[in-house]
């Protein structure tokens, strides 16, 4: 039996790495691509795949790889980027920007030895671990699909949303003024 003889990771990057986690497990953007299966069904991999990518790069500042250490805009657009090529989802709502921020302070602790950040993390975490994520799925004509507005902001059918309710009034007289007929074939008789 052979022994694992790779060193032990620095308490810095154990700690990191489990406030990264948690912080993932909570960004809504990625908990719904996950919840979705946007990304296949190794979502849970991926986002585990993720934080790896994230603490190595952290990482690389420490050894002395990385000439500085990343900032916010630069994981910002490492965040962007991965949900674009793993999950196929553009987010334009700023949360890769908190996520972000959120990572370089966390960073900035741990380096300390402090923990406070990452166990509110890891509570946050705990409060959505089972819960589902609300979808609202935006498509626009870039995505290759049909909007109704037209250049004005306007809706093209309006005329023809107002008629739509007289339809069904017609359709419904119509379904009165027919005879109704049971599962045994047998025409119901109504009284008038």
């Amino acid at each position: 039996m052979e022994l694992d003889s790779s060193p032990n990771p620095p308490p810095v990057s154990v700690l990191f790495a489990r406030g990264v986690l948690a912080r993932l497990a909570t960004w809504p953007i990625l908990r719904i691509a996950i919840q979705e299966s946007w990304g296949g069904p190794e979502g849970q991999a991926k986002r585990r795949w993720i934080a790896g990518v994230l603490v190595d790069t952290f990482e690389e500042s420490l050894t002395g790889n990385a000439s500085t250490e990343p900032d916010d805009v630069y994981i910002e657009e490492m965040l962007l980027q991965i949900l674009a090529d793993e999950y196929e989802v553009r987010v334009e709502d700023g949360s890769a920007e908190d996520v972000a921020r959120d990572l370089i302070r966390l960073w900035d602790e741990c380096k300390l030895g402090k923990d406070g950040l990452v166990k509110r993390f890891e509570e946050g975490e705990a409060k959505v671990r089972n819960k589902r994520e609300n979808v609202e799925v935006s498509t626009t004509e870039e995505d290759g699909e049909w909007t109704d507005d037209d250049e004005d902001g306007e809706d093209a059918d309006d005329e023809e949303m107002e008629e739509a309710p007289q339809l069904l009034d017609s359709l419904q007289q119509k379904q009165k003024n027919e005879p109704e007929v049971d599962e045994d074939g047998f025409t119901l008789v109504k009284r008038r």
